[in-house]
């Protein structure tokens, strides 16, 4: 083989090398995804002010039943506020809402309960009417992302 030719598949498999690493890394992580979203906007807020952003965009994988803005609005302003202020507390809150592992919507609605990262279990309810996680309605599912998967909720749930 000459030198020409040696080249030639030394560009072609490293073209091909940074083909398959785009594939592998093309989506965002938890955090970029809900950054992106542009309705998670308090909880990419009280992720930065716990400190989490680091861990939720690490490796994992990791479930997050992630509230909207809409949700984190349904709480007075007061409360809304003084969990924020509070790290401790807000830390509990988040990871609350994160479950270790990388639950899909097929799996979830066979469960009756998960552990969080947190540490509690949630009540999982399955009916006719839809998906609930501790009272709150799983409104969207199964958005991947390259380290997990959110499921959209109606309300921020409380350990």
């Amino acid at each position: 083989m000459n030198k020409l030719t040696q080249f030639a598949l030394l560009i072609f498999a490293s073209m091909f090398s940074v083909s398959v690493m785009a594939d592998m890394h093309g989506k965002k992580d938890i955090v970029d995804t809900a950054i992106e979203a542009g309705s998670f906007n308090t909880l990419v807020t009280a992720v930065q002010a716990a400190g989490l952003v680091e861990t939720l965009k690490g490796e994992g994988p990791f479930t997050v039943f992630a509230p909207t803005d809409e949700a984190f609005a349904a709480i007075p302003e007061a409360d809304l506020n003084a969990l924020l202020a509070d790290t401790e507390q807000l830390t509990a809150v988040l990871t609350y809402h994160v479950v270790a592992g990388k639950v899909m919507a097929a799996d979830v609605v066979g469960l009756d309960s998960a552990t969080t990262v947190q540490g509690s279990d949630i009540d999982i309810t399955v009916s006719d009417a839809g998906v609930m996680v501790d009272g709150a309605n799983v409104v969207q599912t199964d958005i991947e992302t390259s380290n997990g998967v959110i499921h959209v909720i109606d309300a921020v749930i409380l350990p």
